[in-house]
């Protein structure tokens, strides 16, 4: 199979799927890779996953690209104190040789979905560090008490770890998938899609009662201006929890660092930085 695309070797194909060309013949390829017959079979097994019966087109969401002037007033909006605060110069990059509007759409997406996980971490952090558990859960209630929030992940077993590894990963699939963003009208957030939009589960062949974005749909009849409201809230923060989260983890592994927090988090004498130490293996 011969393609459009602007990789090399054989992954072409792949990017192909990324750029939204379905029809790689229909356009002429910069690089015409040679495929190994097991890319040959995924690539035919990509296509026939891909097959559906024809049902209505859902309407396209507006490209919503940001350029550099748009990111350098939106962080004024932010924070108007500190303002547009990019010393590495990140906003003018062009990551991965693609456009600059596309990394700032990448950025955009890191900053958002970096903090909500450091708002879900930042609690988390707390309900552990205070030994707060669901008494019908056997795995939680089997982990000792006392323990800092990471020496509680330490002792949970190791099929604990993979599920909640494998979920999150899971979500990360569903968000960068193509297929499911085109069934709802949305582009990739590199593409023109709206950064930290994460897409229904409707597409799923079982049904989901919630969803993982506003599943009690509280936000559905918002105004555009009260959503773009929520979103700088939200940026701020997630940027809040960052910190906090690693005034948390520096606390704990270095006690006094933190002055506000000293006494008050456990210590914690393994690795931070390797969270899989104890009693978690591939093979």
């Amino acid at each position: 199979m011969r393609g459009v695309c602007h990789s090399r070797g054989y992954l072409a194909c792949l990017n192909c799927r990324f750029e939204g060309v379905w029809d790689c013949s229909a356009v002429q390829c910069a690089v015409e890779p040679a495929l190994s017959p097991f890319f040959q079979m995924l690539s035919l097994v990509s296509q026939t996953v891909a097959f559906q019966a024809p049902i209505a087109a859902p309407a396209r969401a507006a490209v919503q690209m940001m350029d550099l002037p748009a990111l350098q007033e939106q962080a004024k909006k932010l924070n108007p104190v500190v303002g547009y605060f990019d010393p590495l110069k990140l906003g003018e990059g062009e990551f991965w040789g693609d456009s600059n509007a596309a990394t700032i759409g990448f950025l955009r997406e890191a900053e958002i979905k970096h903090g909500r996980v450091a708002m879900a971490g930042f609690v988390g952090y707390i309900v552990h560090a205070n030994d707060l558990r669901w008494p019908f859960d056997k795995v939680a209630m089997s982990v000792p008490t006392g323990l800092s929030p990471q020496a509680t992940w330490d002792a949970i077993p190791e099929a604990a770890k993979w599920q909640i590894i494998l979920t999150v990963g899971f979500f990360e699939f569903w968000r960068e998938n193509a297929y499911v963003l085109e069934q709802e009208g949305e582009k990739h957030y590199m593409r023109g899609g709206k950064p930290g939009y994460f897409p229904t589960f409707d597409a799923l062949p079982h049904p989901v009662p919630f969803n993982l974005f506003d599943p009690f749909k509280l936000s559905k009849n918002a105004s555009p201006e009260k959503k773009a409201s929520g979103l700088l809230k939200e940026v701020n923060n997630g940027r809040l929890a960052m910190i906090g989260l690693m005034g948390f983890l520096a606390e704990s592994k270095v006690p006094g660092s933190v002055p506000a927090l000293a006494g008050i988090v456990r210590p914690y004498e393994g690795n931070v930085m390797a969270p899989f130490d104890a009693n978690f293996h591939i093979l």
